[in-house]
């Protein structure tokens, strides 16, 4: 008998989301349950399987993040074939100062399969020696092996990727950036590096304009399309991200939500108006002064005022 699960998915026929086929032949959910960010260190299980039960078939961990056990107990538990998710996990050097090869085994134990789909630097500027041109033959290694079906990289620059390009033998097949209005314009360059280059961009943070930076110049045009379309905002900013040809990596905790986020698959594009009104709009940047609880939440907010109290304490006492 199929799991709740098994059940779950097996209801949904098509994907919204069309798979988009890399460089080098594989192809790749254009939307994807991040486990990072407030995920980081905890039990994500139960939210991995709920993803995967509203139709994330692409779920992006970490060793950095330490849910990649988590993630593989959800994907054992909801009685889908390892060939049925896509799983993309990462290798960070400064984590446990441990090599590629070592990295990705012991990501492959944690998540309990034999390979994932794509392995991604997660950040140049930490690889063993500051050595991005090894680093990657040791990538092109764990792709020759069979330990990983596509490689690539995140938070690249066009400097950092000049630099992979010159001795690799293998090409990115996918770059993992942050992407929103309010980074575009500083983005841009390696969006076009990347796309001369064959090399998929995917996109997280993607709802910083809404979560972070409430009440800023990209509201106005995302609430625009948004009535237009019959859709919300944060549906219009994961359409933005779509019109940029960037495959999405997101997350929540809440059901409701991660349902808004599938369903954008089925929506129609932005005009071309609207995309350069959002473009125009974060141009901008966002807003300069903001109330402490609109960028931290309660509890930071408390530790940070408590520290400066501290701090003030000190200097008056000195």
């Amino acid at each position: 008998m199929p799991s709740p699960l098994t059940a779950a998915a097996s209801t949904l026929t098509t994907m919204a989301f069309e798979p988009l086929l890399l460089n080098d032949g594989n192809k790749i959910p254009t939307i994807g349950f991040g486990t990072g960010s407030k995920w980081k260190w905890r039990d994500v299980t139960r939210y991995v399987e709920q993803a995967i039960e509203v139709g994330f078939w692409h779920i992006d961990t970490a060793d950095f993040y330490e849910t990649e056990t988590y993630v593989g107990k959800a994907i054992k538990e909801s009685g889908l074939a390892r060939d049925e998710v896509f799983v993309t996990t990462k290798f960070l050097y400064i984590h446990k100062n441990a090599g590629v090869q070592e990295s990705i085994r012991q990501s492959l134990s944690d998540l309990n399969m034999k390979y994932v789909d794509l392995y991604l630097i997660h950040n140049p500027k930490y690889v063993p020696n500051e050595d991005i041109e090894t680093t990657w033959r040791e990538f092109e290694k764990v792709k020759q092996d069979g330990l990983a079906k596509s490689i690539g990289i995140s938070n690249s620059n066009v400097e950092d990727l000049q630099k992979l390009l010159k001795t690799a033998k293998i090409l990115p097949a996918l770059n993992q950036i942050e992407l929103h209005p309010y980074n575009y314009h500083e983005q841009k360059p390696i969006i076009e590096f990347c796309a001369s280059r064959n090399i998929a961009i995917e996109a997280y943070s993607t709802l910083t304009p809404i979560t972070q930076y409430p009440g800023g110049p990209v509201d106005k045009p995302l609430a625009k399309a948004a009535k237009r379309l019959g859709v919300t905002p944060t549906q219009v900013l994961f359409l933005w991200v779509k019109a940029k040809g960037a495959i999405i990596v997101t997350t929540s905790s809440t059901r409701a939500h991660l349902e808004e986020y599938i369903a954008v698959g089925d929506l129609p594009p932005l005009t071309a108006d609207e995309i350069a009104a959002i473009d125009k709009a974060g141009a901008s940047g966002p807003p300069k002064y903001r109330f402490l609880s609109q960028r931290f939440g309660k509890g930071d907010m408390v530790v940070a005022i408590l520290f400066w109290i501290l701090v003030v304490c000190w200097w008056l006492c000195t």
